[in-house]
């Protein structure tokens, strides 16, 4: 069996986008990928302005005239300043532009006006309050690189210089399906023998939330000629194949039958849990991942194998979460493989569901992070251990 991290190497090493680019309405980026940096067109802030409301003059002024000056003007936000006439201040507000000939700001609080003068508290120091032309960003200087996943504050900051459309790598087309005559859609009743089938939900989910776009192929029987019809249909509809079940060594596993009649298979088995039974391989030009079908196995393995893939394929740069620490409130075993324990935080400590089982998906609701137990490695309470809060993976 593959370790976890040579399955993320061999995963990801030598991928590139697998799509090309298009120019996109900045309001419609969010969770998308940059195909090219983007350079500032302007300074942020384009001018110098106050950072308060209260009074711009210049600090050489103020001292020559025992810090009290005559008003010479008054400056709104949105308003062009005249040049500040000498040994005058003007009344200013929060973003007000700093008028030529001014440097410092006086907050309101520590002022007194007086028969159209101003009386500036003389503990203040040159330069206080005022933000200068470019503090945020400077015309010419690279904003965001290529690979950039575009979160809230990434188009914040691209609307503060007037962008109005971006390039983008254009959404992959990822298709999944499930296996198993047991499954039943939701709605229906269940018949003897029956579940119902959360593995399509869970998929459809996390690849859209990634900023893809999920091809839904339904349920697939237990039968060898649907699934050669199911991958076929996927090779032609999408730029990636996933599914859940099929892939291990039961006599109704038909999944990983069918990759190696079609396609091919470059690893199979990876010393994960939960999971083991996972098939990287390719069908008909096209990657093909074949997930375990237990519901809890789907969504750890997705996490940790599928979505640095997925992420490299549609261009993103940052594939891996931020490893964190946190002090077990628990004691376990250690086991041969690499284990993916479903956790939740408790002020800078973490306890884990009392069921790791891995057909218990609701640990991963009751939970917010994974602990990582590596293998042969017992953990004691109270030892420092590795986690990947879910806010690392995209999951709120």
């Amino acid at each position: 069996m593959l370790s976890v991290a040579d399955a993320i190497a061999q995963l990801t090493t030598g991928v590139s986008a697998a799509v090309g680019s298009e120019e996109v309405a900045a309001h419609q980026c969010l969770g998308r990928i940059l195909s090219a940096d983007i350079m500032a067109p302007l300074d942020v802030p384009p001018a110098d302005n106050s950072a308060m409301d209260g009074y711009a003059f210049c600090y050489q002024d103020a001292v020559a005239e025992n810090f009290t000056l005559p008003l010479s003007q008054r400056v709104a936000a949105g308003q062009a300043p005249q040049s500040l006439d000498n040994l005058t201040a003007a009344r200013i507000f929060t973003g007000g532009e700093i008028p030529s000939g001014a440097d410092t700001v006086a907050i309101q609080e520590n002022c007194r006006e007086r028969d159209g003068r101003v009386i500036i508290d003389k503990q203040i120091v040159a330069g206080a309050n005022v933000r200068p032309k470019g503090q945020d960003i400077q015309c010419g200087a690279k904003v965001l690189s290529v690979g950039t996943l575009l979160r809230p504050q990434e188009l914040g900051l691209l609307a503060s210089l007037g962008i109005q459309s971006l390039p983008l790598y254009k959404q992959l087309r990822v298709a999944f399906f499930s296996t198993g005559d047991e499954l039943v859609e939701p709605g229906n009743k269940l018949q003897p023998g029956q579940i119902y089938d959360s593995n399509r939900a869970t998929l459809n989910a996390l690849i859209s939330s990634l900023g893809m776009l999920a091809v839904d192929l339904g349920r697939v029987p237990d039968n060898p000629t649907a699934t050669l019809e199911v991958l076929q249909q996927a090779s032609e509809q999408a730029d990636i194949i996933l599914s859940a079940g099929g892939v291990s060594v039961g006599e109704e596993d038909y999944v990983k039958q069918a990759l190696e009649t079609l396609g091919q298979i470059d690893f199979w088995k990876v010393a994960i849990k939960p999971g083991k039974p996972i098939a990287f391989g390719e069908m008909q030009g096209k990657p093909f991942i074949g997930l375990p079908g237990n519901p809890a196995s789907v969504f750890v393995t997705f996490m940790i194998l599928v979505r640095p893939f997925l992420l490299r394929s549609q261009g993103c740069g940052k594939i891996t979460p931020a490893l964190h620490k946190a002090k077990a409130l628990f004691s376990r075993s250690g086991e041969k493989r690499e284990v993916y324990l479903r956790g939740r935080l408790v002020e800078g400590a973490v306890e884990i569901h009392r069921n790791q089982s891995s057909g218990v998906l609701s640990s991963a609701c009751w939970g917010d992070a994974l602990v990582i137990q590596r293998p042969n490695i017992s953990i004691n309470r109270g030892d420092a251990v590795d986690i990947v809060p879910f806010s690392e993976l995209g999951l709120v």
